[in-house]
C-alpha cells in the first residue's frame, strides 16, 4: 500500500458516513443487501447495510459508489441519494459506537448518515465470489441492524415506491426486455408486499398503452404458455414521462 493511499485512509471526516441500500427481488420477496459485520467475542453473525464514514478528499456520491465497490464489486451502479439520517438517537447504543469506534480507530460522538438507493436486476446482485460475506434480507423479515439501520430500510422502501408511483418506468428497467402478464405483476405485488386482483391488473395493464403485445409465446413451460409483452420506451416518453413535460 502506498503512501499516498495510507494517508487517505487514516483521513476519515468521522462525523459524517454514507450508508447504501441495494433491493431486489429474491425469492420472490422484496430484499435488502446486507453485509457482515465482525462483532468481537460473538460467536452469531451480525449484518449491516454496507456503509462507511467519507474519506477526507472524497466528496458522498464518490463514497457510496466505493462502499459498494467494495462490498460488492459492482461498479457505476445507479445509486441514488434520497435522505440524511441525523438523529442523536443513532448513537444511543454504546456497542455500536464502541463496534464504530474500533473499526475506523477513531472516536466517534454524533454522526449523520447519507443514505444512497438503488434497484437491482438479480443477475448483477449474484454475488458468488463475495461468499459468505453478503446476505439478501427479505425487507419484512430483518435480522437485528445497528444504529437505525432499519429506519432506513423502512424509508428506502416506502422511497422505492414513490419512485414508482411518479415514473411507473422503473419497474419495466427491473424487467426483463420480454415479460409475461404474469411476471409484471408479480414485480408490482413484491415492490408493493399487496396481492393484486389478477382481472384488474390485466384492465390496468391493458390502459398502459406502453406496455406492447408481441407475437411471442412462452416455450418449455408446464402450464398453458403466455404471450409476452414488451415495454415501448417512445410511446412511454410520449405518454407519461415528466421529464418530456418540462
Amino acid at each position: 500500500m502506498g503512501t499516498q493511499e495510507q494517508n487517505q485512509n487514516q483521513m476519515f471526516y468521522p462525523h459524517v458516513s454514507v450508508d447504501c441500500v441495494l433491493m431486489g427481488a429474491v425469492d420472490d420477496k422484496l430484499s435488502v443487501l446486507l453485509v457482515e459485520r465482525q462483532v468481537a467475542g460473538s460467536e452469531e453473525k451480525h449484518y449491516k447495510l454496507p456503509g462507511s464514514l467519507i474519506y477526507e478528499n472524497e466528496d458522498p456520491d464518490q463514497a457510496a459508489q466505493r462502499v459498494l465497490f467494495e462490498a460488492t464489486g459492482l461498479k457505476r451502479l445507479a445509486l441514488k441519494q434520497f435522505r440524511c439520517f441525523g438523529s442523536p438517537e443513532r448513537t444511543k447504543n454504546k456497542e455500536d459506537v464502541q463496534w464504530l469506534e474500533n473499526a475506523a480507530k477513531l472516536k466517534i460522538n454524533r454522526i449523520l448518515t447519507i443514505a444512497y438507493l438503488a434497484l437491482c436486476k438479480m443477475k448483477k446482485a449474484e454475488l458468488k465470489e463475495k461468499g459468505d460475506t453478503l446476505i439478501w434480507a427479505p425487507v419484512d423479515e430483518l435480522p437485528h441492524l445497528p444504529f437505525d439501520h432499519r429506519e432506513i430500510i423502512d424509508a428506502a422502501v416506502s422511497e422505492i415506491r414513490s419512485w414508482i408511483d411518479a415514473e411507473p418506468r422503473i419497474v419495466f428497467d427491473y424487467l426483463p426486455a420480454k415479460f409475461t402478464a404474469y411476471q409484471l405483476r408479480r414485480t408490482f405485488e413484491v415492490i408493493y408486499n399487496k396481492p393484486m386482483d389478477v382481472r384488474n391488473f390485466h384492465k390496468r395493464m391493458n390502459a398502459m398503452q406502453y406496455v406492447v403485445l408481441t407475437d411471442e409465446m412462452e416455450k418449455g413451460v408446464s402450464h398453458r404458455a403466455a404471450r409476452y409483452y414488451r415495454f415501448d420506451k417512445v410511446k412511454y416518453n410520449k405518454i407519461h414521462s415528466k421529464f418530456n413535460k418540462i
